[in-house]
């Protein structure tokens, strides 16, 4: 499998850029048939070479390499005229004479695996910080943290995500007002809806790793192993959950 090749039509290139900086829908090429033979054979080797089939992009691999004159690959191909920019949806990537794929779409792709991987790290960060910085934090008579950023005790970030993890209205019990034992459970409720929207996140950020790195010929990354955590509940000798200390449970009156 080798990396930076492809066809632009009937023409095979070699892909200098996947993609131009404020011109995502766009790359450089190079037509290797159109070189001189002693510059397509030294130009096929540096494509070949570890350090280019280990780069990113072609490019930074050919401003280290030179042709047999001694100068630079990237810069006389350049300083020549034989870049040429074309549209990414017109290129098709051929790492394999039996694979294919399109290089707006593999850029897509590897895009949205950059992505994913922020949105995990994030993840884990506000799961190791407890949601924002880890300090314990009283609670006000509707659940929500005293002294925490405005934005989080509003719920905007619960309001960005998947519906079915946004705040939902407290009921007031039969007694016409909320306890403690109301305002757990709706927290618990949401708690668990946040966890299982985490996972599918965390799942598909893994699936398009794997996939972009069989487009790419690289190792599929090793998936990380889940933390699991066991609660325990203290009991009496009749079974009943002993009385919580503290001062008593504030009411809210129904408006």
């Amino acid at each position: 499998m080798i990396k930076h090749v492809g066809k632009h039509g009937d023409r095979k290139v070699a892909i200098v850029f996947r993609e131009i900086p404020g011109e995502d829908h766009m790359c450089l090429v190079v037509y290797p048939d159109t070189l001189q033979q002693n510059m397509h054979n030294t130009l096929m080797s540096a494509i070949e070479s570890n350090e280019a089939q280990q780069a990113e992009s072609l490019g930074d691999a050919l401003g280290s390499k030179r042709f047999g004159d001694g100068t630079v690959i990237l810069n006389r191909l350049h300083g020549e005229g034989m870049i040429k920019k074309v549209q990414t949806a017109q290129v098709t990537v051929t790492p394999t004479p039996q694979s294919h794929v399109r290089l707006d779409e593999m850029n897509k792709i590897i895009n949205e695996m950059k992505t994913g991987e922020d949105a995990v790290r994030r993840l884990a960060e506000l799961d190791a910080n407890s949601g924002y910085n880890g300090k314990a934090s009283r609670r006000d008579d509707y659940g929500r943290e005293v002294g925490a950023p405005k934005d989080i005790a509003k719920g905007s970030l619960n309001e960005t995500s998947n519906p079915g993890t946004r705040p939902q209205p407290m009921q007031a019990t039969a007694q016409g007002a909320l306890d403690d034992s109301s305002i757990a459970n709706n927290l618990k409720a949401q708690a668990d809806r946040m966890a299982i929207e985490a996972a599918s996140l965390i799942a598909e950020s893994q699936r398009m790793q794997a996939e972009a790195a069989s487009l790419l010929g690289e190792p599929a990354p090793k998936a990380k192993a889940k933390r699991t955590t066991k609660a325990t509940t203290n009991t009496t000798a009749d079974g009943k959950t002993p009385a919580k200390r503290g001062r008593p449970a504030k009411k809210a009156a129904i408006a």
